[in-house]
């Protein structure tokens, strides 16, 4: 019944051959991340590193790299917790056949940590030179924590009930920090450590954190599971992992895991910041330095035969693409309960996670309509974008269920279909301007500042997307090469970039405005056919599959500052166009540099794949 340590995943693992031990010495800077993103991609087994160039710990990566392998993780406990979503939907489940829910009175049993003297993780200690120096990607500020589960208590209500446990990354090294004494505590905007760092300001009083590193692997899933409010993740840990944790005392004197392999046991001395990053992110690009908090560290514990599990992000699929598909089956079902009328969301991975959320909503407000408009779906559209992390997104695509029973947010060209066939860009464009976004993104106003639109379908199909390009269109001055994406979506290759941030840019009303004339003129009327436009550096690599039109489009737009629109006015300060909608997603010059991988560490990283390496037949 689950793991109760990492040293038991492990050896379940290689039993069940999906783990292999890789003996030969590995750099952690660069070469380990860049090892397990090429194992990701092949689809292979998780990594134990025995020899670590410069430190004493085995390195573990790989460890969720499938999501056939992170069920098998929680394959005892899985079931029970999607019954207890179905509940949620429908209480009334348990009336009708009460006997098929006995097993979660355990399950909600495990909620309750266990608090004990002693354990493991009390063995030892050590500073933070002897970590592994994690550095995923070359423009890097220093190593990093990648699989960090950060856990603090709200001062005004101490206790593990109204504790946060997030997966806020943690900078080991590097930039200002006081070698051995110091790290960098990245939270993004809306995490919960964030309430409870207000809290300990409020009170002139330091926040105690502990960082865990390893222990119980549903600790790891815990960390990045977006629960309701009030659940605290540490119970929601203990039902994953199939059994009570048992917690002790660390240095600063708040609870660490008793199996945990690490504890980074510290305080955050009132508003003190220093730098933070650069970080090869999750988007694909670099996040920037910033000013963040600083965790002064009092210990480092560690357990016998401790590891160091890790992973890379970077633009997407990555590792971490198997939390979100396990969180979605985990939680999806339960989502018309957290969200009454909605019947499902899709946070889109390719288009790194928060840019883009897929939805179907329910139209009920005037059944008797002939001519069905967005109406409920603007509610329901509001209610998603005020939801924990789901007010991060920038694009929200929202369509009626009912238009389409058949219509799965999953199957994203059949949902831009749906939607494209459907959207009156006069009507059902709805923007909020100067809010916040996701601290990754780097496409907005600022850090954490930029604007969101939702795009509201619902009624009968008003056009027939076409899904062909025939001929060369003309296409204004300096824009060239347009390809399809997806039916109804061309990527029309532009000039580079040179608008400053704050700031739409004329050369991209021109080009409006000159599409607009050669629609009147009735030449290119070929064109007109098409409802969006995207505006790319390089429209062969866009077109090229739908994985990287998701991400150029979506990761390199602010909705507000880089949609325009053939035809456009404004209609008592409704935003809309009547011909085509244009969205520019070029590079723009305050965007952060895209991941590129160091090419002498990727001939390193091909002789461990050659006849006779370790990864032989494995890359």
């Amino acid at each position: 019944m689950g793991y109760a340590n990492l040293q038991t995943c492990i050896r379940d693992l290689e039993t069940t051959g999906q783990l292999i031990r890789l003996d030969v010495e590995v750099d952690p800077h660069l070469e380990a991340g860049a090892i397990q993103r090429r194992v990701y991609r092949a689809k292979g087994p998780a990594l134990l590193f025995t020899r670590v160039k410069g430190c004493r710990f085995p390195m573990l990566g790989n460890l969720f790299g499938t999501l056939e392998r992170t069920r098998f993780l929680f394959r005892d406990t899985l079931s029970t917790l999607q019954r207890l979503a179905r509940l949620r939907v429908d209480p009334s489940q348990g009336l009708r056949a009460p006997w098929k829910h006995l097993g979660l009175i355990r399950a909600m049993w495990h909620v309750r940590p266990r608090f004990v003297t002693n354990g493991p993780i009390l063995a030892a200690s050590c500073t933070l030179d002897d970590l592994p120096r994690q550095v995923s990607w070359p423009r890097d500020g220093g190593a990093f924590i990648t699989l960090p589960q950060v856990y603090s208590e709200n001062p005004a209500r101490p206790g593990w009930r109204y504790s946060n446990l997030g997966m806020y990354r943690v900078q080991l090294s590097g930039g200002k920090y006081r070698p051995n004494r110091e790290a960098g505590l990245h939270y993004q905007i809306h995490r919960g450590i964030g309430a409870h760092h207000a809290h300990a300001l409020e009170r002139g009083q330091p926040l105690r954190v502990n960082v865990f590193v390893g222990g119980p692997p549903a600790m790891i899933l815990a960390a990045v599971m977006p629960l309701p409010e009030g659940m605290p993740e540490l119970g929601f840990a203990g039902m994953l992992g199939g059994k009570r944790l048992d917690m002790v005392l660390a240095a600063n004197g708040l609870p660490m895991p008793a199996q945990a392999d690490f504890c980074l046991s510290g305080v955050v001395e009132n508003a003190s910041t220093l730098p933070e990053g650069p970080f090869g992110d999750h988007l694909g690009y670099y996040s920037l330095e910033h000013d963040f908090p600083v965790l002064r560290i009092e210990r480092v514990h560690h357990r016998i035969g401790a590891i160091w599990p890790f992973t890379t992000v970077g633009r997407p699929p990555q590792e971490d693409t198997s939390f979100g598909a396990l969180i979605h089956e985990l939680t999806g079902e339960a989502i018309p309960a957290v969200l009454p009328g909605v019947r499902g969301v899709h946070a889109v991975d390719a288009a790194g996670v928060h840019p883009l959320l897929l939805a179907l909503g329910s139209e009920r407000y005037v059944p008797y309509e002939p001519d069905r408009a967005p109406r409920e779906l603007l509610t329901q559209a509001n209610a998603i974008l005020g939801q924990g992390q789901l007010s991060l997104a920038k694009y929200l695509f929202i369509a009626n269920h009912a238009d389409d029973p058949r219509l799965d947010i999953h199957d994203v060209p059949a949902f831009f279909r749906h939607v494209l066939c459907r959207a009156d860009w006069t009507r059902d464009l709805h923007f909020q301007t100067c809010t916040t976004m996701d601290t990754l993104d780097y496409s907005g106003l600022g850090l954490n500042e930029g604007s969101k639109v939702v795009i509201a379908a619902a009624g009968a199909s008003k056009r027939t997307l076409p899904a062909s390009l025939q001929g060369d269109p003309r296409l204004p001055d300096g824009f060239a090469n347009a390809r399809m994406c997806l039916p109804g979506i061309l990527a029309v290759q532009g000039p580079p970039c040179l608008r400053e941030r704050r700031s739409q840019d004329p050369l991209m009303k021109r080009f409006c405005l000159t599409l607009e004339a050669i629609f009147s003129d009735g030449q290119a009327t070929g064109l007109r056919d098409w409802p969006l436009l995207v505006v790319v550096d390089d429209s062969a690599f866009a077109a090229d599959s739908l994985r990287n039109f998701l991400w150029v489009c979506f990761t390199r737009s602010d909705p507000a500052c880089d949609i325009y629109g053939v035809g456009a006015k404004i209609h008592c300060k409704h935003w809309g166009c009547s011909g085509p909608l244009v969205i520019d997603a070029r590079a723009k010059p305050h965007h952060a540099p895209v991941l590129e991988e160091d090419p002498d560490v990727i001939k390193r990283v091909d002789r461990l794949g050659i006849k006779g390496g370790p990864l032989h037949k494995i890359i």
